[in-house]
């Protein structure tokens, strides 16, 4: 990964992020599996919040570092909530260098949209884009009326328009679809949230079942924004055929309420479930801006830390820093990922000897 700063003349800054990248690093390899030319895919998906947006005051450099650092280490990472300005990813993938290369979609309108992009960042050492890119459209509603004649009512499309594209990775082929559901009311079994779930699971599970499909290996993954294991919204996945390994189960959300907002969906008939060989959820809170940091980083908060964006006195500055701040730096999401053994090549030779 590159380094923007001369260390030569190394900064307390530069130093600060020059020992959290040494600490970061450590937690990453102590917790993240090593990188490997053919056996295996480390695949990862994180919501990196507001990422980049004027209106929350753009990152800094130095977070900019940790998330590349965090990234390098996976192979294929879905991105949410990329904003309208590519120069954000364009920086990150100059800190990650020339061999990663991002698909993105163009931006979702409307309010709900939250004028947002969804994205693919992958190795291209290691990942090979197999030429399938699309944003979903739910199709039509097809009715007959009183005279036999079919009437097509346009469906509802989700409020952020979901990505598939089509990647190989060794012997493994399969569809990646990425997602942001709509989060609509603060609870558990909210019918929009269900709804938006529903529609692209079961449509992308009938995409990945056609006879003509581009492969049959399917994994939905993002923000589902699901609060736990045993709502409706999870269940939203399983009915459509999908399988969640309990791996996979993990909180991703960084507030004082655990939820499960992000997860990976399976739907992959060439991927047996012990093949999925680890799995996890990264904190990197453990190790970057850390609550012990907050007397740092107050130069940069400024005058917001003393108040809140509406102007009103803030009781406790810290929930400022830990809920607000920092989380706009990095994110309010952690990212999650998985390993799967993606080299068949002993499986396809027993099959043809028999």
């Amino acid at each position: 990964m590159s380094f923007f700063y001369d260390l030569e003349a190394a900064d307390p800054v530069q130093r600060r992020i020059a020992d959290r990248l040494l600490r970061l690093g450590d937690k990453l390899d102590a917790e993240i599996p090593s990188k490997t030319l053919d056996d295996t895919l480390l695949l990862a998906t994180w919501n990196i919040r507001e990422f980049d947006s004027r209106a929350y005051g753009l990152r800094g450099i130095e977070p900019y570092h940790y998330i590349a650092e965090i990234i390098s280490r996976f192979d294929l990472v879905a991105l949410q909530e990329v904003r309208l300005d590519t120069a954000p990813l364009e920086k990150l993938r100059g800190l990650l260098g020339r061999w990663w290369n991002y698909l993105v979609t163009d931006v979702t309108g409307g309010t709900q949209g939250n004028s947002e992009r969804m994205a693919f960042l992958y190795d291209s050492r290691k990942v090979r884009f197999g030429g399938l890119a699309g944003e979903v459209v739910i199709p039509p509603i097809e009715t007959r009326d009183g005279n036999r004649k079919l009437v097509y009512t346009p469906s509802q499309q989700l409020a952020r328009t979901p990505y598939v594209v089509g990647f190989q990775a060794g012997w493994f082929k399969f569809m990646l679809s990425t997602v942001h559901i709509v989060y609509g009311e603060s609870r558990a079994d909210d019918p929009k949230r269900e709804r938006e779930i529903r529609e692209i699971a079961d449509f992308m599970a009938d995409r990945a079942r056609e006879d003509h499909a581009w492969a049959n290996n399917l994994i939905l993954l993002g923000d589902f924004n699901i609060f736990a294991p045993d709502d409706v919204t999870f269940q939203a996945l399983t009915d459509a055929g999908f399988t969640i390994p309990p791996g996979l189960q993990k909180v991703t959300n960084v507030g004082k309420e655990e939820r499960f907002f992000d997860q990976m969906a399976f739907m992959t008939p060439n991927l047996a479930r012990d093949q999925i060989i680890a799995a996890g959820a990264f904190d990197f809170y453990k190790v970057v801006y850390r609550e012990a940091d907050e007397t740092l980083y107050i130069p940069d908060m400024g005058e917001a830390y003393d108040i809140t964006s509406r102007g009103e006195p803030r009781g406790n500055k810290s929930l400022y820093y830990r809920t607000y701040w920092r989380t706009h730096q990095m994110s309010d999401h952690l990212p999650l990922w998985a390993a799967l053994k993606v080299d068949f090549g002993r499986e396809y030779l027993r099959s043809v000897a028999g």
